[in-house]
């Protein structure tokens, strides 16, 4: 690589929280799976298939650990017919539906969980079914003289709606199913199954395979993915928000020794899933304080990153240059290098691109990269395009499949960029690394870290999680050890993010009525018994996410 060369890393983070029922192990949400054999899946294919691209993968470890766990019971349904545990899955591997209406209900309401756009009108065949469904539900006893042979279809649809481009282009199990309209029997359920069971089986090791090759980076991230700087102190909250208003508990108990027990379970996960230590680490949200470097630098990470307004508030400069955002820093003399987000190109990947065409798509990103590189600045730049490797393709046509192969192929032709990875810019002597005087808290949304506290009803969810912390740390330490990764679980960013008047009421109430499953589920595994106020909801939502995506774009 000559120096003048432009860097540019496109690093994919890949996270969903725990779904899993502490008692029962059933999966009470199907994302982890329908995420994989839809995004997880295309995205390792579209490496697969550009020889010479390369990329930075992040996966979450409590994801992981839901994946390898689907792969199980796939495997061992697949041998003695053993129940999959997760209540869609189970409905199409069973030969008879639920009689229970609820239980019917609730199936034909999951089965409408997907894009309407993009998914669900893309296929005729399922937008009847669909607008069928819609009709059914809102009808008091809709459901009382329906079909199987309805639920069955739907059943199928949603699935193969859901199947990734790659595996819809590639497999012929899904060429035969899409091939028909309607009246699908078991034995057709069980092809598709069979194609969801074979993805899951084979999705780590296409990953394990891409590394092995040097294809790809793979990073991690603390456990079960928790806002770091909120662990160590609320107060990092109003190092870019002075105003901000905390939680009636002003830090969270034992918070260090929660956060070093998140990164020690991470890298000892990473290690046996992927047969070597991670080397850098995107924290949850790219969410770090100055508190944050130093305990991932004390685990051993030579890099982890965050997003351009952290780079912004730190430096004291609200428009920084090219030649500040795309550099590798370093807070003080020691410690991990330190990557920021480039926001502008990265939400145009995430918000803006899903409706242009491909073409044009990659055109325009192409040329946005073209600029930065005839900039008149040292050499070494490295531009650090960073966001989720699952949520916005499916605002995309075909899951982004023209987008993201084309973008690929014309970044590896392109004779003034490099596709690298933030290790390989570590072992390049043309990256020199900056010193970073101060660092202010804050994540990859806005630069602050007001998506996760302030608001009454986030700051809620907080006071919940310390009066179940305090209860937790005064069992012996036995039962402690027992109940750490259920703690683990109720500690991620997910339950924090959701509450608030601006997210839907519809995703609010699912997100927060799991967060209380899982505290209650802590409580009873510590031998207690719930408080009370964990069964009422204490967010209800109302509004709509920026961008028309789940997650928001920069300011």
């Amino acid at each position: 690589m000559s120096d003048e060369a432009l860097r540019v890393v496109l690093c994919w983070h890949m996270h969903q929280p725990e779904y899993r029922d502490a008692f029962s192990g059933q999966f009470l949400e199907s994302w982890t799976y329908l995420h994989a054999i839809k995004d997880y899946a295309d995205m390792a294919a579209h490496l697969e298939q550009v020889p010479g691209a390369c990329a930075v993968f992040d996966f979450s470890p409590i994801l992981l650990d839901q994946l390898e766990d689907y792969s199980r019971r796939l495997k061992r349904h697949q041998v003695d017919g053993s129940p999959i545990g997760d209540r869609v899955l189970d409905a199409l591997a069973h030969p008879v539906l639920p009689l229970n209406e609820d239980d019917r209900r609730g199936l034909v309401r999951a089965c409408l969980q997907a894009n309407r756009q993009r998914l669900i009108e893309r296929f005729p065949p399922y937008r009847r079914l669909a607008d069928m469904a819609v009709s059914i539900l809102a009808e008091t006893d809709g459901l009382a003289y329906l079909e199987d042979r309805f639920i069955l279809d739907l059943l199928v649809w949603f699935h193969l709606a859901w199947l990734g481009e790659t595996l819809r282009r590639d497999d012929r199990r899904a060429d035969q199913l899409l091939g028909r309209a309607s009246g699908f029997s078991y034995p057709d359920r069980q092809l598709l199954l069979s194609l969801i069971s074979d993805t899951l089986q084979e999705l780590l090791p296409r990953y394990r395979r891409l590394l092995e090759n040097d294809r790809i980076e793979l990073a991690t991230c603390p456990w079960a993915h928790p806002i770091l700087p909120l662990l160590l102190d609320f107060a990092s909250a109003r190092e870019a928000q002075p105003e901000a208003n905390l939680p009636v508990a002003q830090r969270y108990p034992g918070g260090r020794e929660r956060a070093q027990w998140h990164l020690d379970t991470a890298g000892e996960h990473h290690r046996r899933c992927f047969g070597r230590p991670a080397q850098g680490c995107w924290p949850a949200e790219g969410a770090i304080s100055g508190d944050t470097v130093q305990l991932l630098g004390q685990a051993g990470y030579a890099w982890a990153a965050s997003g351009q307004a952290v780079l912004c508030n730190s430096l004291g400069h609200p428009h920084p240059g090219s030649d500040q955002i795309h550099r590798p820093w370093q807070l003080g003399e020691k410690g991990p290098a330190l990557f920021f987000r480039d926001d502008g190109l990265s939400d145009l990947i995430g918000f803006t691109y899903k409706d242009w065409h491909a073409d044009d798509a990659v055109a325009n990103f192409i040329h946005h990269l073209e600029t930065i590189a005839s900039e008149n600045a040292e050499p070494g730049r490295v531009v650090s395009v960073i966001l989720d490797g699952e949520n916005a393709w499916e605002h995309y046509p075909d899951n982004g499949y023209h987008f993201i192969g084309s973008l690929y192929r014309k970044l590896v032709a392109h004779p003034r960029i490099e596709l690298t990875t933030f290790s390989r810019c570590l072992r390049d002597p043309a990256v020199p690394i900056r010193r970073l005087k101060r660092l202010r808290a804050g994540s990859w949304v806005h630069g602050n870290l007001d998506t996760w506290m302030g608001d009454e009803d986030k700051n809620r969810a907080w006071e919940m999680l310390v009066a179940a912390k305090q209860q937790w740390d005064r069992l012996p330490d036995t039962l402690r050890e027992q109940t750490g990764r259920q703690l683990a679980a109720c500690e991620g960013s997910d339950w924090f993010w959701w509450p608030g008047d601006y997210n839907p009421e519809a995703v609010v109430a699912r997100f927060e009525r799991l967060y209380r499953r899982h505290l209650a589920d802590l409580y009873r595994q510590m031998g207690q018994a719930p408080p009370e106020y964990l069964e009422q909801p204490f967010s209800r939502g109302g509004g709509q996410p920026e961008g028309g995506g789940t997650m928001r774009p920069a300011r």
